[in-house]
């Protein structure tokens, strides 16, 4: 059977979004009278453990401090949507080019996020792309449980119809790529800022830029055949 959907597993394949994460965190504990400054190393630390919400929270216990992690949360959202509408971002390498070529073979496109619906928004009003160039757009209330459970992909493939070796998944994340591969999925590391130098699973290619050529060699289901 032929490659069907190719899924991208986070806004971070779509634009690199980590340094302006990491300001509007530091933002919000300003707001929130927090003595908090995540700086880049420590902050790439704390993204091996995927969720805001739950980076939050495990930093409070560990400084002994009580905080009201949604609120801080939500907070970072708004800075981090200021930060976008101010600054902008762009497509990761290859990206524009690989979702036009895909759209014209007719493959299904989703992104397969557990981030929250505002920060999905946020990046895709400040992208040349938008919702509707996915054919299925997730986040964190279409599973049980985020990544790096496998339950975002189970639900991404029954809802538009497809069996694990129909779909190529694009990950930015050990974490996340473990997500995909525990779902059964053929997986590229499409690694992102803070991921990179860090170990994948088994079998998953790690490459800097996308292209065709990358989808050929790892896709089990078949192959984008070349213009």
């Amino acid at each position: 059977m032929t490659l069907q959907a190719v899924f991208f597993g986070a806004i971070g394949t779509l634009a690199e979004t980590s340094e302006l994460q990491r300001r509007a965190y530091n933002m919000a504990f300003a707001a929130a009278d927090l003595d908090w400054v995540w700086d880049r190393e420590s902050y790439a630390r704390m993204l091996y453990e995927p969720g805001g919400k739950t980076r939050i929270r495990t930093y409070a216990e560990q400084a002994g401090d009580r905080v009201d992690a949604a609120a801080v949360h939500a907070a970072k959202q708004m800075y981090f949507a200021m930060l976008l509408a101010r600054e902008g971002v762009d497509l990761r390498p290859g990206v524009g080019d690989l979702i036009n070529a895909l759209q014209a073979r007719g493959l299904l496109l989703a992104l397969v996020t557990g981030t929250d619906a505002a920060q999905v928004d946020a990046l895709l009003a400040a992208l040349p792309i938008s919702r509707d160039d996915f054919d299925w757009v997730g986040d964190r209330t279409r599973a049980a449980r985020g990544k790096p459970a496998p339950d975002l992909y189970h639900a991404a493939m029954d809802d538009l119809g497809l069996l694990p070796h129909h779909v190529l998944v694009i990950e930015d994340t050990p974490e996340s790529a473990q997500a995909a591969v525990d779902a059964g999925l053929a997986t590229i590391g499409f690694a992102g800022e803070a991921a990179r130098g860090r170990a994948f699973p088994a079998g998953v290619e790690i490459v800097d830029r996308l292209d065709r050529d990358h989808l050929n060699r790892n896709s089990r289901a078949g192959v984008i055949a070349a213009e």
